[in-house]
């Protein structure tokens, strides 16, 4: 449950903040100015994805889960393919800016592969996909939680470096987490080759 209200949170906090952006601090409030338009579009469907792609994990097994997933893929095209001239547009550092940028275009490769591998009626790849995509996703909240700790116990000097590993880490660490998480079972004996070879 604090998980989701947290989840709910980042995500309204996001999108809301694509017109209420006075408290902006001034490395965004410059992407703004520069982004007008691209920028909120990014916000709007960047707090969205947060809140479609569990809703959609959760509808799977209803009939739901297809038109959900239809929705969340439109909306992560869309916020994946903004992402990319936000991060690159007056970045803290270009090393952040690889970062996010890379964060979208993992995440639009995942979803593409998960579509394709529903498509061609392979379900567990397309649910191991998706389950892959969520982590990227998650990124999000941990890229806040991060810089908050940062802002808690870090120092002022180490800001920018901080900032280039947060980019990279908070979608980075969730994904290998899931990738090991979701990793094909390998050296397993099915039961039948086992009990042939048992007789």
């Amino acid at each position: 449950m604090p998980l989701a209200v947290f989840v709910i949170y980042t995500a309204l906090r996001a999108i809301s903040e694509s017109w209420n952006n006075d408290a902006f601090p001034d490395a965004l409030a410059v992407k703004l100015d520069l982004l007008p338009l691209l920028f909120p579009v990014h916000m709007v469907t960047g707090g969205l994805a947060l809140l479609l792609v569990p809703a959609t994990l959760l509808l799977r097994g209803t009939r739901w889960h297809r038109w959900m997933g239809r929705l969340t893929a439109l909306d992560v095209a869309v916020a994946g393919v903004t992402a990319i001239p936000v991060a690159l547009e007056a970045p803290v550092t270009p090393v952040s800016a690889a970062g996010f940028a890379t964060q979208a275009m993992v995440w639009m490769a995942l979803c593409a592969a998960g579509i394709w591998q529903i498509r061609r009626g392979n379900v567990d790849a397309h649910r191991r996909a998706m389950l892959l995509m969520a982590a990227v996703t998650s990124g999000a909240m941990f890229f806040r939680i991060y810089l908050a700790l940062w802002a808690i116990f870090g120092w002022r000097a180490g800001f920018k470096t901080f900032y280039a590993c947060d980019a990279w880490m908070a979608w980075g660490l969730p994904l290998l987490v899931m990738l090991w998480l979701t990793r094909p079972s390998t050296g397993r004996r099915s039961p039948a080759i086992s009990t042939a070879r048992a007789q």
